[in-house]
């Protein structure tokens, strides 16, 4: 069962698929192209993978290349407004858009970004690069690299990216992860609590209330009830169930009127 304050768990294995390192892979000399801000904005920078220092923020980098567009395109490009940062993160597909609100539902997930960085590296028979689609930086400081690819999606070519991507980043120090589709349960689940996750749906009266009525399990309409109006009170249940503040099981069912919902911690 996958609760609402556990959906960081996909960051880590739920979805993610393993990659396995082929062996012409431990040859090859690795470096990170990025934008690092400077004195007159974005500064290209180039460095060696084993030079990159670990202060530079990744998940704060403006992204290395931009989403093409073209008549026929059959992806859905945009951004998604990410309540973890305050600010628009770019996607390239349906699939990406998911995996970003995941990413900013997950408690322990500080910040991430979107195309930060072109891996390079070379055996010197040939030169390739790579350009994760996503960054997050965790709460204890782990970084994660992300690429969105479902499974039935991946040729050649990608899944050798992919597996040069899992050993530079193993070499550095940071976790890869390679997500494919989301159950789609859970997906329908965030995507409604994600139109709750703006701060403005945070009443703080209401919210205390709930997080009083809620400390055992208790059915989610009829405890809104006690709480208030519903259409006043719901929109502060919803933003604390995607806050992970109010807990539920988002992969058994869509969230119905009889749904258990139960306090989880503090409102963040």
């Amino acid at each position: 069962m996958l609760r609402s304050d556990d959906v960081r768990l996909i960051l880590g294995c739920v979805v993610a698929v393993a990659v396995s390192t082929p062996e012409h892979t431990l040859g090859y000399r690795f470096s990170l192209e990025y934008l690092a801000d400077g004195e007159r904005g974005a500064e290209q920078r180039w460095v060696p993978l084993a030079a990159v220092d670990w202060s530079t923020r990744f998940e704060r980098t403006a992204p290395v290349r931009e989403f093409p567009s073209y008549t026929g395109q059959r992806s859905f490009q945009g951004a998604w407004w990410a309540a973890t940062l305050a600010d628009f993160v770019g996607y390239e597909s349906w699939l990406e858009r998911d995996h970003v609100m995941v990413m900013d539902q997950a408690s322990d997930v500080i910040a991430f970004a979107s195309q930060p960085f072109w891996l390079h590296w070379s055996d010197d028979i040939r030169q390739r690069r790579h350009a994760p689609d996503y960054f997050a930086r965790l709460v204890d400081g782990t970084g994660v690299v992300i690429d969105v690819r479902a499974d039935d999606a991946i040729g050649a070519q990608d899944a050798d990216s992919f597996a040069v991507t899992a050993l530079a980043c193993e070499q550095i120090g940071w976790r890869y992860r390679r997500v494919g589709e989301l159950d789609a349960v859970l997906a329908a689940n965030l995507r409604w609590l994600a139109g709750y996750r703006h701060p403005r749906c945070r009443n703080h009266e209401y919210a205390g209330a709930l997080m009083r009525l809620f400390a055992q399990p208790a059915p989610l309409l009829a405890t809104a009830e006690q709480t208030g109006d519903p259409i006043a009170v719901l929109p502060v249940l919803f933003h604390l169930l995607w806050s992970s503040a109010l807990t539920a099981d988002l992969t058994a069912e869509p969230l119905t009127a009889t749904t258990l919902v139960t306090a989880a911690g503090n409102i963040r």
